[in-house]
């Protein structure tokens, strides 16, 4: 009898109660943003202000509320980083370039998502671990203090089984539906907390990459790091734990949750793409 796949698996959650419908409204929302008349000539413009608006979102998820026109200024380049960064800041500005990050690491989701976790690890963790930690999983003796609300993280000889799972998920990326895929890349992510710190920004940057390498969104003007605040921050950890009980209900509660994620913030990428219509952006 053949061996089940990813696609096999991917297959039975997009079964599971609600998942099928709250994906493929994720995908109508999606679609719809893609043909905004803004986003004919001027997507590089709109992804970039995507940007600044995701790191907000993800910011504030993790505790560190900054007005976005700050955010902006400090993505362009406008606004300095302090020279002494208070922890807040240290949070914000790990966010910031993780979610910056995402615009090269794209191409990497599919063909090489280890370099790709890599590399947003290295934006997002520079200065909140030691140098030799940057861009690894964590090795046996070193834990996370990181997501507690998710339980004790697991040990680093069950995140290498872990991620070689998240690999072969990604590899069936053309094969399922893309919400699912990078609920799941996010998902995963964030339980595991494979690195010391910055697993939440990661597991965020991860998905707004998987969304845009997908197709979903191609245009990377959706901000599904919005969505997520949108519901709240108890809602959001709220969908993980359930996530993480590995029960259906838990796993259908977090697949809808990110679907819905999607479907708000690719609403937002609409009010970006009316904004640089209007030549209204900050």
């Amino acid at each position: 009898m053949p061996v089940p796949g990813p696609a096999d698996s991917l297959a039975a959650l997009a079964a599971l109660p609600g998942v099928d419908e709250a994906a493929t409204a994720a995908r109508e929302a999606c679609t719809e943003l893609r043909w905004h008349q803004a986003l004919r000539r001027r997507i590089p413009e709109a992804a970039a202000e995507s940007r600044v608006r995701g790191a907000r979102a993800s910011a504030a998820l993790e505790g560190a509320e900054v007005d976005v026109a700050v955010v902006r200024d400090l993505m362009r380049g406008a606004l300095a980083w302090p020279t002494e960064p208070d922890p807040l800041e240290q949070v914000l500005r790990g966010v910031v370039q993780a979610t910056a990050e995402t615009e090269h690491v794209r191409g990497l989701v599919g063909s090489a998502p280890l370099q790709a976790l890599a590399r947003l690890h290295v934006a997002g963790a520079a200065g909140l671990v030691a140098p030799e930690q940057l861009g690894r999983p964590r090795q046996p003796g070193e834990g996370c203090a990181e997501l507690v609300d998710l339980g004790p993280a697991p040990d680093a000889d069950v995140v290498s089984a872990r991620l070689a799972g998240l690999v072969e998920l990604l590899t069936a990326l053309d094969s399922a539906p893309a919400v699912i895929v990078a609920a799941l890349v996010h998902a995963e992510i964030a339980v595991v907390r494979p690195f010391v710190r910055g697993n939440g920004a990661v597991a965020r940057a991860m998905e707004r990459a998987v969304v845009q390498a997908s197709g979903l969104d191609p245009t990377g003007v959706a901000v599904p790091e919005a969505g997520h605040g949108a519901q709240g921050g108890a809602a959001y950890l709220g969908a993980l734990t359930a996530y993480g009980t590995g029960s259906r209900e838990g796993v259908a509660l977090w697949l809808t949750h990110c679907a819905q994620a999607v479907v708000t913030g690719a609403r937002e990428g609409q009010r970006i793409a009316d904004a640089v219509l209007a030549g209204r952006l900050g």
